[in-house]
Formats: C-alpha cells, structure tokens, sequence
C-alpha cells in the first residue's frame, strides 16, 4: 500500500495480539466486544498525542505547579452506527469527558454506497475535534459520508479512527480527505467481490451486538 502523510497504521505487538485473538470465528461475543475497547484504547493513546490543551495551576502536597490539561467540550467521537458504538468505551477509558454523536448509515447491498439514515451531535461541534469511529474501513464510503456530514455543519478538525482497513478504503479516504488524519490497527489484503474485508473478520456489528 502506498504511504500517505495523513495516515497512521499503528504497529504494536499488543494490538497484533489482540487483533489475532478479534479475527478468530471463535471468539464469542463478550471477548470480542472486550477486544474491540482494548484496540480502541490503544488507538486513542497514539490518536489524542497532539490534542489541545491549556496550562492549569495544580497544587500538590508540597507546592503549587503549571500542568497541561485538555479543555473539556473541545473534543467529540463520532461512531458510525452500529459497529462504531463499540468504539465509545475504549475512547472514555482515556478521555471519559469525550462528547459522543451518533451518525447512522447503511450500506446499499447493490451499489456498496452508504445511506444516512440518522445524525445527533453535540451542541457546538463546529468547535471541537471531531473523531470518526468505525471498526471497519472498507470502501471507504460510510468514512467519507461521515466526514462530509460533519463538514456540512461546520466541522474543520476531524480525524477518523478504525481497527482493520483495506487498501482501497484507505486510499479512497486519503486522498479524498488529505487534511483528515487518518489511524487504523492494521490494513489487509483486499476487498472481496462483496465489499468484506479480506481476512478480515467478518461483520464487526454483528459480532459486537450477537446478531446475524
């Protein structure tokens, strides 16, 4: 796959452990919702590095100090329904102030295009950092409808994040969206003939929630 500035593919023995674990048609239903907070989390660390802060004035036992926080209704994840619900914890776990919006797509079995079907963002998005959150990057065409939502309400930053990506979602995002960066796991090999990532791991939202 080509190398593209906005795009960060994170390499990590841990997240390898625990994708090799995520892909297996064994792993039941609480493991892999487990699995899916504990990439996410991992993810947010390298994700949040450059996040604004503000100096603040702490005092300790022993005398009082300038630390660095990150101003609260500054940053916002956005999760793509449904699969991207089972990012939400996996960001809180390190940032729990986060504001969450929900975006709601469908993907045309026919055509492979997403359809929007719902939106709910929180009051002064326009503001914030805006996270994208969907396990999958496939074609790329949910992650892009979803930026371009955003954009359409006033959203200038705006990252996306993803545990497992296909070359062609990722080139189609990157280079569609070079001012968006762009952090995934892991990218495989290809497409199928039906949009499925291949190897993959099959239907995240199904695997998440129980369903077929």
């Amino acid at each position: 796959m080509k190398n593209y500035k906005n795009v960060t593919v994170l390499d990590h023995p841990l997240i390898r452990h625990k994708i090799a674990i995520l892909r297996s048609v064994n792993t039941g239903t609480k493991d892999f919702r487990e699995l899916i907070e504990e990439i996410t989390t991992l993810i947010t660390y390298e994700a949040f590095k450059d996040v604004p802060t503000r100096d603040v004035k702490v005092q300790t036992p022993l005398a009082e100090c300038v630390q660095q926080m990150v101003p609260e209704n500054t940053v916002a994840v956005i999760p793509v329904l449904r699969a991207g619900l089972g990012m939400v914890s996996g960001v809180h776990t390190l940032f729990p102030t986060a504001k969450v919006g929900h975006i709601g797509m469908y993907r045309d079995e026919e055509t492979l295009e997403p359809k929007e079907y719902y939106c709910k963002l929180p009051d002064g998005i326009e503001q914030m950092r805006a996270i994208v959150l969907d396990p999958m990057l496939a074609t790329g065409g949910s992650a892009g409808a979803a930026i371009d939502l955003l954009r359409s309400k006033g959203c200038k930053d705006i990252r996306q994040m993803s545990i497992i990506a296909a070359p062609e979602g990722v080139e189609r995002l990157a280079t569609a969206y070079p001012d968006v960066k762009i952090f995934v796991a892991v990218v495989d090999e290809k497409l199928n003939e039906n949009g499925y990532i291949v190897p993959g791991l099959g239907d995240a939202g199904d695997r998440l929630f129980g369903t077929k």
